[in-house]
């Protein structure tokens, strides 16, 4: 009974986070040389009994490629029992091919525990992906199994007379033997025990396919991925109760149809190692998918884009992103909606973020404090250690990384609400001081220039001529002093800025320039911050177009645009202007960033140069 088939792959078992030690790999040499030796005997006796190097090829393909890749599962997934179960899938394979030696007791062996690997091989589907039985209907289905195997198959060996019986094993060799356990009154039983103990088999089997159904109905999608593998041994068990029902009929059928259909046969169980292997592979592109998390995520690591990368790179749609909450073991989804935690058993499993960072006690001595986040996951993921290791590390990197982002830009914009009340406490003492200056000396200056033109008035008939020219010096000087502070005055704070806005004090400053100046102002008042900003923005470039531009023009526009301020100067000049040379436009810069704005200077050679600085004015 060549039953052979596998449902074991790697995705779903359990890693130590150590990994495969030199002891693994000393034991994995050692069982590799155990599935060596079962291999070449097993083959031999298949020889004698028969078979075609054909056959033997394809016997010995089915058997090693379970034993190599339950080897290398087992030697990476040492705490899995799925390497263990697949290694001794592929070692009692070759059990039933002891029937074509001719030593009595190795026939006997090979005939009682023919289907010993179907009995494995059902173990391993059922405790399939971490190798544990986790029903109880599993488990009893497994040890009726072994029991069948067991009780059953020591009754059909003391009945079976090869001799006479041959046709009732897949060697079909009436001069293998003899039985050594051949109990001779048994043998008119033979038939009806060998057609229950098949019959059973098949019940057995499609039992074992009936759960694994259930299983798939009540997993996760993620759990189902990893099933996949299992469910070709399923297709393969549903050839083998086929087989099952139409063996009474066998002798009718054509020998090159028994023997296409025994290819298939083997060539579909050698299919299921291949897909064991080709699932580690999945497993370790995933393991690299979860790495790159942190580099998807990008500079922008906000929770939904982080819990979207993850269900990507896990290939789990039900995963969940949960962040601490304000009260003890509360967390919350993405969208600051409560996360409700899966309860043991229920196909789910949570995954700490920062579990060994959470030593501290909270403010409330309550115990160490809750892990900054969780994941909740298809509990198929907590079978890889090594792949939720990489996971938690990847969000931990993305959770602290957003944190610095936020507390950096939490920073800049305290340093930015700094300068701006710098900026503003400036500006209103630039007030308070031409307030002062003209409220205090420029009227003192008014009322001294007004009593010397009284003192002239009365000088008018004094015949001392040079009386009256200390006098007119005076008042020339006192005049002069008086232009001067006025203009110190304006420039510290135009008073007309104050009173009437932005578009009257543009204009007097523009009608102070030595070139002509367009002038476009929205009407409108803004906060003074803004209008100060803007106007200075306005002297600078005025400025530095009289001092180097050698422009015949210029042209200032003021607009608003949504909720910013556009004040654009643009002139015909020589162009040229460099933001990194000189302190005007570097300071300006400074000055509105202060506020929340931006500058812009474009000024290509010969061309003129275009000023362009935009402020918040909501």
């Amino acid at each position: 009974m060549k039953r052979g088939r596998d449902a074991g792959h790697l995705s779903g078992s359990v890693t130590p986070a150590d990994g495969p030690g030199r002891g693994d790999r000393d034991r994995a040499l050692w069982w590799a040389a155990v599935a060596v030796a079962a291999g070449v005997v097993g083959e031999w006796a298949y020889a004698r009994a028969g078979a075609s190097p054909g056959d033997i090829a394809r016997d010995l393909a089915v058997g090693w490629s379970f034993a190599g890749a339950g080897l290398l599962a087992w030697w990476r997934r040492p705490a899995n029992r799925c390497g263990p179960l697949m290694w001794a899938e592929g070692l009692t394979w070759f059990i039933g091919n002891l029937q074509g030696t001719g030593v009595p007791l190795l026939f006997a062996a090979g005939a009682w525990w023919e289907a010993l690997n179907m009995a494995v091989l059902a173990h391993l589907v059922l405790a399939y992906p971490d190798g544990r039985l986790a029903t109880r209907p599993a488990r009893w289905l497994v040890r009726a199994s072994y029991w069948l195997v067991a009780v059953g198959g020591l009754l059909r060996a003391s009945a079976y007379d090869p001799s006479t019986d041959a046709d009732s094993s897949y060697l079909a060799c009436a001069d293998c033997g003899p039985n050594a356990l051949l109990v001779r009154p048994f043998s008119g039983a033979f038939p009806v025990i060998d057609s229950v103990y098949r019959w059973l088999g098949a019940l057995l089997t499609v039992a074992c396919v009936v759960i694994l159904v259930r299983r798939w109905h009540t997993s996760y999608p993620a759990r189902r991925r990893v099933l996949l593998p299992a469910w070709i041994a399923v297709l393969i068990a549903l050839a083998f109760v086929a087989w099952e029902v139409a063996y009474p009929l066998h002798h009718a059928m054509s020998g090159s149809a028994e023997t296409v259909l025994t290819l298939l046969s083997d060539l579909s169980q050698t299919a299921v190692p291949v897909a064991f292997l080709v699932g580690l592979a999945r497993m370790r592109l995933r393991h690299a998918a979860v790495g790159n998390v942190v580099i998807e995520v990008g500079s922008s690591p906000s929770p939904h884009r982080l819990q979207d990368a993850l269900v990507r790179a896990l290939g789990d749609p039900t995963l969940q992103l949960g962040l601490r909450a304000g009260r003890p073991g509360a967390y919350v989804d993405p969208d600051g909606r409560p996360l409700t935690l899966p309860q043991p058993g229920s196909g789910r499993d949570i995954t700490p973020v920062d579990a060994a960072a959470a030593g501290p006690a909270d403010a409330g001595g309550r115990g160490p404090r809750d892990p900054a986040a969780v994941l909740v996951h298809d509990s198929a993921l907590q079978e890889d250690r090594r792949l939720l290791t990489a996971m938690s590390a990847s969000v931990r990197l993305c959770l602290d990384n957003a944190r610095l982002l936020s507390e950096a830009a939490t920073t800049a914009e305290e340093a930015r609400a700094a300068n701006s009340r710098m900026l503003r406490a400036a500006d209103r003492e630039r007030q308070r001081l031409e307030r002062d200056l003209h409220d205090g000396a420029q009227t003192r200056l008014v009322l001294a220039l007004m009593t010397l033109r009284r003192l002239d008035a009365g000088l008018a008939r004094n015949p001392d001529k040079a009386l009256r020219r200390t006098v007119a010096d005076a008042d020339r000087t006192l005049r002069q002093a008086l232009d001067d502070l006025r203009g110190i005055a304006h420039g510290i704070h135009p008073a007309v800025l104050t009173r009437e806005g932005l578009g009257p004090a543009i204009t007097a400053l523009a009608e102070q320039a030595s070139v002509p100046v367009v002038v476009a102002v929205e009407p409108g008042r803004y906060p003074p911050p803004i209008e100060t900003t803007a106007y200075f923005t306005v002297c600078e470039a005025l400025s530095n177009t009289m001092k180097h531009a050698r422009a015949r023009a210029v042209r200032v526009t003021v607009r608003r645009d949504g909720g910013r301020l556009v004040v654009e100067t643009a002139d015909d000049g020589v162009g040229g202007a460099d933001t990194d040379r000189g302190t005007g436009l570097r300071g300006l810069a400074d000055r509105l960033a202060a506020v929340g704005g931006t500058l812009r200077v474009e000024s290509p050679g010969g061309r003129g140069t275009r000023l362009r600085a935009e402020l918040p004015c909501e």
